[in-house]
C-alpha cells in the first residue's frame, strides 16, 4: 500500500513539474517595442529577454570597437540579459562590456550579470570588486558562481566563505540576486540546490543531445521549477556546434528545442553582427515546438544521444576554465 502512495506521489509531483515548465513556456511575453519575447526569471520576479547576450564571445573579436557595437546592437535590440564572467578573456569581457552600457544610459536597460570562480570570502570580495570596475557598475543584477563542476565545490563555496560573501554583498547592495553554474554533472546541481541557502538562480546545459546523457533537462530543471529558482540555459548547440557541423540539427532546430524548454533565458555565444542577426530572427519567430515535432528532431539525433559524444563538457575537463582546473589541483595543459 505505501509502495502505491509513493509511486502515486511522484506521479503527482511529476505532473505537477510539468505543468510549471509549461507555464514557464507559455508565459512567454513579446510586449516590448523590439519584438524580443521575454520571460519571468523565476523567484526574481523580473522579465529577461529569452535569448542573452553571452560575455565570452561577445569579448573576443580583435577590435575593441567591434565587441562594443556588437553588445549595444544586441541590447537595443532587445537582448536584455548579459551574461560574463570575472575571468572571461582575462578580464577583457567585462572591460569591454562595461564601455559599452556605459553609454547612452544602456546599463539601465540591461539585466546584467556575471560570474565569480573564488571559492574564498577574501577572494569573491576581491573578485566581485574588479567585476564592478570592468563593468563599470556599482551593482550587479546577477552574481553566480563559476564552473561548480567538481563535487566538492559544493562545501567548498560554504566551508571557504565564498557564499558568505555573496549574502553580504546582497545585504550591500552590491547584488541583488545569487545564482550558480556547472556544465559537469546534474548530482553537482543538486547538491547546490539542496544547501541551505535560497538560490534565486542555476546555469546549466540546455540542448538537444541533453536529454540522453547526464541530462539537466530530467534531473535538474524539475526541481528548480518545484523552488521557483529561475533556469538560465546555455551550451545549445553542444557547446562547440559539431552536432550542425555533422548535419543532425540546424541552428534554428537547436535554438527552437532550447526555447521550448523551461529556461528563463538561453545564452547564446555571439562573435559577430551575423551571428547576432540569426539569434534575433529566431527569438522572434519562436513558437514552441508541437508534440510531434519534438518528437522529428529527437529522432535525428536518438542513435547519437546517449555516449556524450556531442557534450564533451560533460566528460573532459578540457573545457573547464584554466583557473578551476588550477583551483582544484588539475594540470591546465594536456587533459
Amino acid at each position: 500500500m505505501e509502495e502505491t502512495a509513493t509511486t502515486r506521489r511522484h506521479f503527482l509531483e511529476g505532473l505537477g513539474a510539468a505543468a510549471v515548465a509549461s507555464d514557464v513556456v507559455a508565459q512567454t511575453n513579446s510586449a516590448s517595442a523590439t519584438g524580443m519575447p521575454t520571460r519571468v526569471l523565476g523567484r526574481t520576479g523580473v522579465k529577461v529577454s529569452i535569448l542573452g547576450v553571452g560575455g565570452a564571445h561577445a569579448g573576443r573579436p580583435k577590435d575593441e570597437n567591434d565587441c562594443i557595437r556588437l553588445i549595444q546592437t544586441a541590447l537595443d535590440e532587445g537582448m536584455t540579459f548579459m551574461d560574463n564572467a570575472w575571468e572571461y578573456n582575462n578580464g577583457r569581457s567585462e572591460d569591454v562590456m562595461g564601455k559599452a552600457l556605459a553609454m547612452d544610459g544602456r546599463r539601465k536597460k540591461a539585466f546584467l550579470m556575471t560570474k565569480v570562480c573564488s571559492r574564498e570570502y577574501a577572494g569573491a570580495m576581491q573578485q566581485l570588486a574588479e567585476s564592478l570596475k570592468r563593468l563599470k557598475t556599482d551593482y550587479l543584477d546577477l552574481w553566480q558562481f563559476h564552473e561548480c563542476n567538481y563535487h566538492n565545490d559544493p562545501e567548498w563555496l560554504v566551508e571557504k566563505g565564498a557564499l558568505g560573501a555573496a549574502l553580504d554583498a546582497r545585504k550591500q547592495g552590491k547584488v541583488r540576486f545569487i545564482g550558480f553554474t556547472g556544465h559537469k554533472a546534474p548530482a553537482i546541481h543538486l547538491k547546490m540546490l539542496a544547501q541551505n541557502v535560497v538560490w534565486d538562480t542555476a546555469q546549466m546545459p540546455n540542448n538537444a543531445m541533453d536529454s540522453g546523457f547526464l541530462s539537466f533537462r530530467e534531473e535538474v530543471m524539475p526541481v528548480c521549477l518545484k523552488k521557483n529558482v529561475g533556469i538560465i540555459g546555455m551550451k545549445g548547440c553542444g557547446g562547440d556546434g559539431r552536432v550542425i557541423d555533422a548535419g543532425l540539427l540546424t541552428v534554428e532546430d537547436c535554438y527552437r528545442y532550447c526555447l521550448s524548454q523551461p529556461v528563463s533565458v538561453q545564452v547564446v555565444g555571439l562573435s559577430n553582427l551575423d551571428m547576432l542577426k540569426t539569434a534575433l530572427r529566431i527569438a522572434r519567430e519562436f513558437k514552441p515546438l508541437t508534440p510531434d515535432e519534438k518528437k522529428t528532431l529527437v529522432s535525428k539525433i536518438k542513435e547519437v544521444q546517449g555516449d556524450g559524444r556531442y557534450e564533451l563538457f560533460k566528460t573532459s575537463k578540457r573545457f573547464d576554465s584554466a583557473y578551476h582546473r588550477q583551483q582544484h589541483g588539475f594540470e591546465v595543459q594536456g587533459v
